[in-house]
């Protein structure tokens, strides 16, 4: 399985000040795993040309295959990204035909009655070799930079505009590299056993199978009550998260199947139970 790695930068003060939740880089973990991408690392800069400038050099240092920047695309002042991306790359801004044409048809799709003045034309300045990519609900186009080793990629932050975007251009072609690709997950809840008392089991069953094949992590969730009318019978709760991925649907399907097994005979060997053994 051709596996890719993806970084994402998401660029905005209010990401930072705790006033806006980064649900952007939650999405698009989701999308690029549920296809058999590989997130690295999520950052979170402010909107600094500099700072911005910095985590483009640092990033592409690490090679990933992609690197997905959202935030900053915007006409306004703080909407800094193209800035910071072409000054980390070395590259000049400059007005693109293409580019501007896209945010023309754009204002004429929203039904906007606008001047393109220099506040509106900052859109469409782009970093020098970039290709503008279409934004078929807002109006500021997004951008691919191919470097040697990566591809970048800046997506608006507005959530339904990055979505469409990432949906429409980007997601095809990171599918493309994978090819077919097959993912069965699940969490199971269990009471009576720990953490500690199952990572021996756990270890053995990540070193048995290919690296990147599958996801296997406890996770704990305090202390359930057996009983309801028992106040002091209790226990510790732990959910178990697998999953198995990879090109062959049914060797994923029996590789599930497999460690479900093996876990659900040490969970009993351990006298614990399962809370919801269904999938």
């Amino acid at each position: 399985m051709r596996e890719f790695a993806t970084e994402i930068s998401c660029v905005g003060n209010e990401l930072l000040s705790g006033i806006t939740i980064n649900m952007n880089a939650y999405w698009l973990s989701k999308k690029i795993t549920e296809v058999g991408g590989s997130v690295k690392r999520i950052t979170v800069i402010r909107d600094d040309v500099d700072e911005i400038s910095l985590a483009v050099r640092e990033s592409i240092a690490r090679k990933p295959d992609w690197l997905i920047i959202s935030g900053g695309l915007g006409p306004t002042y703080d909407d800094k990204t193209l800035q910071g991306v072409a000054r980390g790359l070395r590259l000049e801004l400059e007005l693109d035909n293409m580019a501007l044409d896209m945010l023309k048809k754009s204002y004429s799709r929203l039904s906007m009655d606008y001047e393109l003045n220099e506040i509106r034309l900052k859109m469409a300045k782009i970093p020098v070799g970039s290709t503008p990519i279409n934004n078929p609900v807002g109006s500021a186009p997004s951008i691919l930079i191919e470097t040697d080793e990566t591809k970048i990629v800046c997506l608006p932050g507005v959530p339904k505009e990055m979505e469409a975007i990432f949906l429409e251009s980007i997601l095809p072609e990171m599918k493309k590299i994978v090819g077919d690709f097959h993912i069965v997950e699940y969490s199971y809840e269990t009471i009576g056993v720990s953490e500690a008392m199952l990572a021996p089991t756990l270890s053995e069953i990540v070193d048995s199978n290919p690296q990147d094949s599958i996801y296997l992590k406890t996770h704990p969730l305090g202390v359930a009550r057996i009983s309801e009318h028992i106040s002091h019978n209790s226990a510790q709760k732990l959910r178990i998260h697998l999953i198995s991925k990879g090109n062959d649907r049914v060797l994923v399907q029996k590789r599930f199947d497999t460690i479900s097994k093996i876990l659900f005979e040490e969970i009993s060997r351990l006298k614990g139970e399962i809370v919801n053994p269904k999938r």
